[in-house]
């Protein structure tokens, strides 16, 4: 813990619990605006056994990540938002949280931490901004026209937080836990691509392009797939 500042720790726990309040705020007004809440009740049981089975899916689509040539050898793409993705908008942006953060926690259980944890919670953060915002949308009404919104303002979020993130959260926390410059990870950037100077430009010419690119490529997959998908999960 102390290899991590204190601000960091802070910081996160006071992003995740923003995360699960909003989640869980805009879930009970959608509910309540469709007469969902007893239906939900009646299903607790199949909700906690998808979120598991979802989240199992995730870490197993974790482990088939890769680097893009123009990005920092540390980022790395892969699949494992679209099963959270698909859980979210089959039952509630909160249950995308949760199954969020069962697949990060069973992440480290097999693979434990090599990042001191900062990593962990970028790919919670992150990953939050996009599915929440995103099921959001669809939770109030589920029309394909606002499923693609949802996926649209999902990506775009996740770009804008991880910018934010990055820039003033998680690449200080990097720098502090591996006993780093901040102009070294920097360098990593430079090194791939030259328009790589400063951290302004890292966040925008790497941490973007990155989260535009995975987030995208979730959200068509979303598109061709959650329908039957979906009705598995329900028990259709």
């Amino acid at each position: 813990m102390n290899e991590v500042s204190i601000g960091f720790v802070a910081g996160s726990i006071a992003v995740v619990a923003a995360i699960i309040v909003l989640a869980k705020l805009a879930e009970n007004a959608a509910d309540k605006r469709n007469g969902n809440e007893k239906k939900k009740q009646m299903q607790s049981t199949r909700r906690m056994v998808n979120i598991a089975m979802l989240a199992a899916v995730a870490i197993v689509l974790m482990l088939f990540e890769f680097p893009l040539p123009f990005l920092p050898p540390f980022y790395k793409i892969d699949a494992s938002e679209l099963p959270v993705i698909i859980g979210a908008f089959t039952m509630g942006p909160v249950a995308g949280v949760l199954i969020e953060f069962v697949k990060v926690m069973l992440n480290i259980l097999i693979d434990g931490t090599t990042t001191a944890f900062v990593g962990e919670f970028a790919n919670f953060l992150i990953g939050c901004s996009y599915v929440v915002p995103a099921s959001m949308v669809y939770y109030f009404r589920k029309t394909k026209k606002n499923a693609v919104l949802g996926l649209v303002l999902g990506t775009v979020t996740c770009a804008v937080a991880g910018c934010l993130l990055n820039a003033f959260l998680l690449l200080p926390a990097y720098s502090k836990a591996f006993h780093m410059e901040i102009d070294a990870l920097i360098a990593m950037g430079t090194a791939v691509n030259g328009a790589i100077n400063s951290m302004f430009t890292f966040v925008m010419f790497a941490t973007a392009p990155l989260n535009i690119i995975k987030c995208g490529a979730v959200s068509v997959l979303t598109m061709l797939i959650y329908k039957p998908i979906s009705r598995i999960l329900k028990g259709e």
